[in-house]
């Protein structure tokens, strides 16, 4: 589970404020969709005058955004909640406001059971109801404690406020934007379609809208995201259904959008016209994350995943043959229950023939809730380790041909942020590689040709070509 802060600019409100505004500490749990629901959380709450602070000392309010993809996550927020119960009474002695608050998909899995086991919580906002949090929070002031973690009918996106051109600017040149969220497909190991709620495509108009706002605010790069964001189906301006596929065409049309990414895919929902924006669009990265999760057919069936290991690869094939540069990564997960070691080979042997060049892999672990978790022949935790041990080095040998492979080409890379040394930039390669560059005349948010010189562990060196 990864985690980050979220930090925003001085909004107006704020500004206005001067010394009585009060300020907002956001700790992300998980998945980029996770970044983009805290950036526009903190966006809500700039209107009420909270201002963004990486120092959780000084803030007057504390939201936990959580994840629950991961194993014991809500025991992780649990102890967070702990040191934060600790720092509201030393608050409360000093006579100053702390208002503790949890959101996302451990909000939505836990609901009134985060405020029976932590009472110093004052408010719990589940994913389709973060909107709500500004309106939540006044009523904690009023002595509520608040739980919002129903589905939202109304659309959360219509309500949120739009960001300004000065706060695009300082979160960067590139950004995430969402344009679909749930999951209808319910693979037995996964919480994400009782937690984020069936799939709700955005309309074409609306993404449009707030992509041409990032692009003018500075952006260059966008990254759609979606938990299936390749089963995308919006409104089109007609009301006629569109595609992923034909909004990609559409967003690469935007004037001074100089690159599109998208994530999380689902095999099942790629297209025809999806794999062809790939072949036609220069502006869409040749870069596909495609999780297959096992190479067993008899565990992709118990993992509901309703493809073959031979379907995905005939997918994989097809996608070369229309753009051949296309890097591919993936996610895996051994040991699901049942799992022999004849079925681990075979997730190895899809390994060898796709030759990804970044993937994630973990240990199965329960979700309560799901299928998964009432499955009989639970893998020992021994065997798990091994196996995943050794999946780990064929990906990460991978993962360093693909880098060596990289040397001597020149490539566009777009510069994103300053490096450690004078003169330094970094950016991300086309294949979403970190690429540090000496690049003195360049600034951020330039798009420079360089030359690949070298590689490190967890990036790559470059000249300006």
């Amino acid at each position: 589970m990864t985690q980050k802060h979220v930090l925003l600019p001085v909004p107006d409100a704020a500004v206005r404020d001067g010394a009585n505004s009060r300020k907002v500490f956001i700790k992300t749990y998980g998945c980029q969709m996770n970044v983009y629901d805290s950036g526009r959380m903190a966006d809500a709450l700039a209107r009420d005058g909270y201002q963004p602070t990486e120092d959780m000392q000084e803030a007057d309010l504390v939201l936990l955004n959580t994840c629950h993809i991961r194993e014991k996550a809500a025991e992780k927020v649990y102890s967070a909640l702990g040191r934060l119960r600790d720092m509201k009474k030393q608050r409360a002695a000093e006579g100053r406001e702390f208002m503790i608050g949890v959101t996302g998909c451990v909000a939505q899995a836990e609901g009134e059971e985060i405020l029976r086991r932590a009472p110093s919580v004052d408010v719990v906002v589940g994913p389709q109801t973060y909107h709500r949090l500004p309106e939540a929070l006044r009523r904690a002031k009023g002595g509520e404690r608040v739980v919002e973690t129903d589905y939202a009918i109304e659309d959360k996106f219509e309500y949120l406020p739009d960001t300004d051109k000065a706060k695009i600017r300082a979160r960067g040149v590139t950004a995430f934007l969402t344009v679909q969220e749930g999951c209808d497909k319910f693979c037995t190991f996964c919480v994400v379609p009782y937690t984020r709620g069936s799939e709700v495509s955005r309309p074409v108009s609306q993404i449009v809208d707030e992509a041409m706002k990032l692009v003018d605010g500075g952006v260059r790069e966008i990254t759609l995201l979606g938990q299936n964001v390749n089963a995308w189906h919006g409104a089109g301006p007609k009301g006629e259904e569109w595609s992923l596929g034909d909004l990609l065409y559409r967003l690469a049309a935007i004037p001074g959008l100089a690159r599109l990414r998208y994530t999380t895919s689902h095999p099942r929902d790629m297209d025809d016209r999806l794999i062809e924006a790939h072949r036609d669009l220069r502006t869409l990265m040749p870069y596909l994350h495609l999780p297959v999760q096992s190479g067993s057919d008899r565990i992709l069936k118990a993992m509901n995943r309703r493809h073959t290991a031979a379907e995905y690869l005939s997918l994989i094939e097809r996608i070369r043959s229309m753009r051949p540069d296309i890097a591919m990564s993936g996610d895996f997960i051994v040991g699901f229950p049942g799992e022999t070691d004849a079925d681990f080979e075979d997730t190895l042997r899809v390994v060898e023939a796709v030759r990804y060049a970044q993937a994630f892999s973990f240990k199965y672990s329960t979700r309560p809730g799901t299928p998964g978790a009432e499955l009989d022949d639970q893998v020992p935790e021994a065997v798990k380790a091994e196996r995943l041990e050794r999946l780990q080095a064929l990906l990460l040998k991978q993962q360093h041909e693909f880098a060596e492979s990289c040397v001597g080409k020149v490539i566009d890379l777009l510069l994103e942020k300053p490096g450690r040394m004078p003169g330094q930039l970094i950016g991300r390669s086309p294949w979403l590689q970190s690429v540090n560059v000496d690049a003195k005349t360049s600034r951020i948010g330039d798009i420079i040709s360089v030359r690949i010189t070298g590689t490190g562990p967890n990036s790559l060196f470059a000249e300006v070509a």
